[in-house]
């Protein structure tokens, strides 16, 4: 069974994270981040979104401590806080897998 089934603290926690991802530009932008550091432009031009959104959407992912930025250059480097984001995202993406052969 989960280790936090019984622990309060940590699911709130563990909540807050998936309160953070649960937006698909979010989720998709840490999943971009898992393949390595990127800086807003190429972020949106990756994904197809408008700069600002993706400011936006990084700021919220900033202040749930998922991802951090680095200033190089005048410009703001973005890459995962939290590294074990990249397992969390495999396990989404196998979710995503099962639940299209249904279909």
């Amino acid at each position: 069974m989960a280790a936090f089934a019984d622990d309060h603290k940590a699911s709130e926690h563990l909540a807050g994270i998936l309160k953070a991802l649960a937006n698909p530009a979010r989720l998709r932008i840490v999943a971009a981040l898992c393949e390595g550091s990127e800086h807003v432009g190429a972020l949106a031009g990756r994904l197809d979104l408008d700069p600002a959104i993706v400011s936006q959407q990084l700021r919220i992912l900033r202040m749930s401590g998922l991802v951090e930025a680095e200033r190089s250059e005048g410009f703001a480097l973005y890459s995962l806080a939290q590294p074990r984001l990249k397992e969390l995202v495999r396990c989404l993406e196998k979710c995503t897998i099962i639940s299209n052969r249904g279909k």
